[in-house]
């Protein structure tokens, strides 16, 4: 598959190896982030994604040990805006990203795109969290 991207004066993600699971996408700015600390990082791109697919910044794995992790809002099929990561510091020590740094992964994936209806729903009950016994 072919994932057309949209020039916003960025680095275009790029894999490691031709079977890897994501692409890295790199920081365009150099950022520190406190812990408890939230970033938004623009990375110079946009996606034209197929419907019936998403995109995500996934995070990576060597940046997860040190409580640096990506969140994961969907990038949908009619997006055509710049992508961002978005950041969170977990850990418990300030974290300096550097210009050109690797900072996430960028994961196609394919969604199902249901219809929601209330037709046909039948009572089930409010119970939860182990309700139904062992």
């Amino acid at each position: 598959m072919k994932i057309r991207l949209i020039d916003f004066g960025g680095k275009s993600p790029e894999r490691a190896h031709a079977n890897d699971a994501g692409a890295d996408v790199f920081s365009p700015m150099d950022e520190t982030i406190q812990p408890g600390q939230v970033v938004k990082i623009p990375l110079g791109f946009g996606l034209m994604i197929p419907d019936g697919y998403a995109g995500y910044i996934f995070p990576r794995s060597g940046l997860s040990a040190k409580g640096i992790v990506c969140e994961l809002p969907p990038i949908d099929s009619g997006y055509r805006g710049e992508v961002h990561a978005i950041i969170s510091n977990v850990g418990d020590r300030q974290y300096e990203i550097h210009a050109g740094d690797k900072i996430g992964q960028l994961v196609i994936m394919p969604v199902l795109i249901p219809d929601f209806t209330f037709d046909g729903w039948k009572e089930r009950g409010k119970g939860a969290f182990g309700s139904t016994g062992r």
